[in-house]
């Protein structure tokens, strides 16, 4: 599902939310969960999953081309873990 098919299942269903309330809302969503994670912050959703963010060492790799060797600087990455209730509801 995309975000646009997400705004528009929104849309359509029972909650009375026409297509621009429902991408404001879709939007606000993602911006807070953006926001969090560059604060450092981990966003926890209850039954669904939590984001945090994780720090990758710095490492080295090869060129599987040239086999020269390039140093990977360290990064932070974002993480999902999924909740117990959805991977019981995925694993079905």
């Amino acid at each position: 599902m995309t975000k646009s098919e997400l705004v528009e299942h929104l849309a359509d269903g029972d909650a009375g939310l026409n297509k621009k309330e429902a991408e404001l809302i879709v939007n606000t969503i993602f911006d807070s969960i953006g926001d969090a994670l560059v604060g450092g912050d981990r966003v926890e959703i209850r039954g669904f999953g939590s984001f945090s963010v994780r720090e990758r060492d710095a490492r080295e790799a090869r060129n599987p081309k040239s086999g020269e060797v390039v140093r990977i600087p360290a990064k932070k990455t974002p993480f999902f873990k999924t909740g117990k209730e959805l991977r019981a509801r995925v694993d079905f």
